[in-house]
């Protein structure tokens, strides 16, 4: 039966375990692939917490294999990025010299990871409201999302400029992102097909 909001809820019934009736809400990641599946909201938020890191891991890989293929080096802009949220936020980053500098290393990629993470997580809760796509508009959606994510606060604080991008900056940026919506759009169908 369908509840207010379009989430369908639907009793799963074991035909050798009756006493493991249970109402679960229904999830229908590609319907249009011929298969449907079962989960409850949170359990889809974990499952598309762990597509998000797996597909940020597709990105970490492309971005250090563009880098060894073109001899290019490390892009110190999500530094930049803490650094700049330090400042607006007044929230200091402790240590002074190499040790600050050595906090700053290792926060710039976790905001990275968190922005990839946090993608999948809401992806997971739109399929957990009934959202339907199917692969290719999946995957779209997983990139922007992560464009977004990991651009945005970069721009909003005044890091880099898109507008200033020369062609080979566009695909240097662009490319480990649409692996990123390839691989977290893959692999949450997957993952939600398979509970």
């Amino acid at each position: 039966m369908a509840l207010e909001g379009g989430i369908d809820v639907i009793i799963q019934v074991p035909y050798l375990h009756r006493s493991r009736h249970r109402y679960m809400l229904a999830c229908e990641y590609a319907p249009y692939r011929g298969w449907q599946s079962a989960v409850r909201a949170p359990r889809v938020l974990l499952l598309g917490a762990a597509a998000g890191a797996a597909g940020t891991t597709a990105l970490n890989a492309v971005t250090y294999l563009d880098m060894v293929v073109r001899a290019r080096p490390t892009s110190s802009t999500p530094e930049d990025t803490v650094e700049k949220l330090s400042e607006k936020l007044h929230i200091p980053i402790p240590g002074r010299g190499e040790a600050r500098e050595n906090r700053i290393a290792g926060l710039g990629p976790l905001t990275g990871l968190a922005a990839g993470v946090g993608v999948g997580a809401l992806l997971g809760l739109a399929c957990s409201a009934g959202w339907r796509p199917g692969r290719v508009v999946g995957g779209v959606v997983a990139t922007v999302g992560a464009l977004v994510g990991g651009n945005g606060p970069m721009v909003a604080l005044g890091v880099t400029d898109p507008r200033t991008w020369a062609a080979k900056d566009w695909v240097s940026d662009i490319v480990p992102h649409l692996a990123y919506g390839v691989v977290t759009a893959s692999v949450l169908r997957g993952l939600v097909h398979s509970r």
